[in-house]
């Protein structure tokens, strides 16, 4: 594996906290499904992500290929620039947890 697959599978693991398992049930319920960017699409930006992400987690390292390497890059991206935007309170039942839920990562565990 070269240093730059390397550095973004690690950043990527270290973003995402949930397993393949939680992430598709999550997937699979009304809040998941309100939340994120659907730009005219039935299915969320987020969403579509989510069902990516496990894919990706599911397969062995030697099967990812270039494509997957990126949206690992995408997603540790976008979980570290969502986390930086935590709102105050309480976060339990908000879109900001729920649509870091959809990208693999609960900011409550």
């Amino acid at each position: 594996m070269t240093e730059d697959r390397e550095r973004i599978a690690t950043d990527f693991h270290q973003a995402i906290n949930m397993t393949a398992g939680e992430l598709e049930s999550w997937l699979d319920t009304r809040e998941s499904k309100a939340v994120g960017d659907k730009s005219g699409r039935g299915e969320s930006i987020g969403h579509e992500s989510g069902r990516r992400i496990a894919g990706i987690l599911r397969k062995g390292e030697d099967d990812l290929s270039d494509e997957d390497y990126a949206h690992m890059r995408e997603v540790a991206g976008y979980v570290r620039r969502h986390l930086a935007q935590r709102p105050s309170g309480d976060v339990h039942d908000t879109p900001w947890r729920y649509s870091l839920m959809n990208w693999g990562h609960d900011p409550l565990k």
